[in-house]
């Protein structure tokens, strides 16, 4: 089946949002300004090295989530009246309004804390590793996932999970291995092994998070705005009155000798237009992205947008890599002549090992695939069934009276 244009869009959208996400967070750690001033009232120039409060920025973006929420109920509102006086005018049965679940609801504390320690670790690993190392690394999620999911949920895995989770793994050990042997080179490869055990760490978290949120949320049928909106509105209250004030106390090496002093990184974003810029980018992306992952997995399938991310990899590095040679060498990332095939190795593995995992290699002439094709293709309409759980009623009562009645919204 051909793609729409708006289909198109959705997805053109979500992979330019979803790389200005990881370019955008990336860049303001590669920022250089002045901040707050220390004890002797001197302002020095130094690093951009605030993933703690990146992560704030993180949830204020989720936040957003709610005002497309509120969008889509007042629609819903509106569809139901229109329909509710066409078909008092035709004499149908009169249809009952949309039902919705209050926003405020305590639940979505669990994955909120999952998804900012899970957040804050990435970010530390990526003060580390180049971007488009985090990236991939970021693909192991699907290890972590696969295996939480079978272990909490008793999840079938057939014989092309466990392929497409070796495979990834292979790919992960080859990027892994590219940026240690590069900061090796450079007498970083102690940092880069931190780096990437922080982003693998966060991925463990994160897989946790999807799992928590299968497991208490799915079933509730909440909309998934909801779901982001309210971790975003949580995990800013959580940031902003215990976590950063927490962290401004702990000794460290930033500015006064604070483990994460947000008030230097307000004063450096202050003093610099471009690190402004790069904030208000990060901010923004985050809520577009998760609006075009929303929209296009409602409009397609999960597979299209576990493809988008893969892609987003690749586009990542090229825009790194044209940054660093055409735009400015603070920022962005060269290409090793001499590890950098590693990397171009690795990012092979790991389409592969995700196209594996989603059912997207035909494998059926191997005997032992074929006969597990059957199964597999119940996973997947199950699959299926529980993303398209998350529409309203409304929607579903709705749909027989749409196709007959198109113009109905106009």
């Amino acid at each position: 089946m051909a793609l729409t244009c708006i289909q198109v869009l959705l997805m053109i959208g979500m992979l330019v949002t979803g790389s200005i996400n990881t370019i955008s967070k990336k860049a303001q750690l590669d920022c250089t300004v002045k901040g707050y001033p220390d004890k002797n009232g001197t302002s020095k120039e130094h690093d951009f090295d605030h993933p703690w409060f990146q992560t704030w920025i993180m949830f204020i973006g989720e936040m957003f989530c709610l005002i497309g929420l509120l969008i889509v109920r007042r629609r819903e509102i509106q569809t139901w009246k229109k329909l509710s006086i066409w078909t008092e005018r035709v004499g149908g049965a009169p249809i009952d309004p949309p039902t919705h679940k209050r926003v405020f609801q305590w639940i979505f504390l669990i994955p909120t804390v999952c998804d900012l320690v899970g957040t804050s670790l990435a970010g530390i690993g990526l003060i580390y590793v180049d971007a488009s190392v985090w990236q991939m690394l970021r693909g192991s999620i699907i290890i972590f996932a696969g295996i939480l999911s079978k272990v909490f949920l008793k999840r079938k895995l057939v014989l092309k999970h466990w392929a497409g989770m070796l495979t990834v793994m292979v790919g992960l050990v080859l990027v892994g291995c590219s940026s240690v042997f590069k900061s090796s080179s450079n007498n970083h490869g102690s940092k880069a092994l931190l780096g990437i055990a922080l982003i693998l760490g966060s991925q463990i978290v994160s897989a946790s998070q999807m799992v928590i949120e299968e497991t208490f949320l799915k079933n509730k049928s909440y909309h998934p705005l909801q779901v982001v909106g309210m971790e975003g509105t949580f995990g800013f209250l959580l940031m902003s009155l215990a976590v950063l004030p927490a962290m401004y106390f702990i000794p460290g090496p930033q500015v006064h000798n604070s483990y994460e002093n947000s008030l230097d990184a307000i004063y450096q974003i202050g003093n610099s237009s471009r690190l402004l810029i790069f904030c208000i980018l990060y901010l923004f992306s985050i809520a577009f992205y998760n609006y075009f992952g929303l929209a296009v997995t409602k409009s397609l399938t999960a597979v299209h947008r576990t493809l988008i991310d893969a892609c987003r990899t690749i586009l990542v590095w090229v825009v790194d890599l044209f940054i660093y040679y055409a735009a400015d060498k603070n920022f962005g990332e060269p290409f090793d002549q001499q590890y950098g095939i590693l990397q171009v190795d690795g990012f092979i593995f790991l389409m592969i090992g995700t196209a594996l995992y989603n059912n997207l290699i035909d494998l059926s002439f191997i005997p032992c695939c074929k006969a597990s094709e059957q199964e597999l293709q119940a996973i997947n309409r199950n699959r299926t069934i529980q993303e398209d759980d998350s529409t309203t009623d409304v929607e579903d009562e709705a749909e027989p009276l749409i196709r007959e009645r198109p113009n109905v919204y106009t």
